[in-house]
This record gives C-alpha cells, structure tokens and sequence, in this order.
C-alpha cells in the first residue's frame, strides 16, 4: 500500500530483525516511513493494553495520529475469497510489494538512522 501511494523506494534500512519484531526505515519518492512490526504483546503501548486491546495499527501523517486496529479481524480472509474468485492482483502489481519484503528479509541490520520510536 505504501509504495502505491508514496511512489517508488529510494532507500530500505532495517534497524531490527528479530524472530517476534521488526523495524526499519524506508524512504519513497514521496514520503519518509519509521516502521515497526511486532507479534509480541509486550511491544503494545501501555494506553493499548489498559483497554485490553490485543493489535494496534496507527500511521502519523504530518504530526497527526490515524489509528485503526479495528476492522481487520477478517482481512486475509476476505482477500483470499476474492483472490480464489479471480479478483486478485497480478505479478507486477505485487512486484515492487515482494522486493520490498526481500530486501528487508535480505538486510544487513544497521543500528543507526532514522528508527521508530518504539525501539529508541
């Protein structure tokens, strides 16, 4: 999703590469992402886990937080049913999505940068 709103990557830097968590940054023709992905709960914001939450999804666009961990309990779901009805993307809509992903997996972990705030 970013790549097609943001444009093309010009730089991809993974701070962390763990088994539970990863973050990194990545900088698009139009935009600068601080990202991190967590499984562990321990990573979720003290205000989230005093509401019971279990997932937490935000973005910050210029200085102003959109939250919406709500709604996606049936994503994949829905997405595989529509793929299996012939509704899916092809290869080069996914191909700059994969090679995203790649480079990340295949990164050598660099500590300094630009990291998100939840691993300074």
């Amino acid at each position: 999703m970013l790549s097609w709103v943001f444009g093309g990557v010009k730089t991809n830097i993974v701070h962390v590469r763990k088994k539970d968590k990863s973050a990194g940054y990545l900088e698009f023709e139009k935009a600068r992402v601080r990202w991190y992905l967590s499984i562990d709960e321990k990573s979720l914001p003290k205000q989230v886990k005093e509401k019971g939450q279990r997932t937490y999804r935000s973005i910050t666009v210029n200085d102003e937080e959109i939250e919406f961990s709500g709604g996606f309990t049936e994503l994949h779901t829905k997405s595989y049913q529509e793929i299996l009805k012939g509704n899916g993307f092809g290869l080069l809509d996914a191909k700059q999505s994969i090679e995203i992903v790649h480079d990340i997996r295949n990164a050598e972990v660099i500590l300094k940068g630009e990291k998100h705030p939840f691993i300074q």
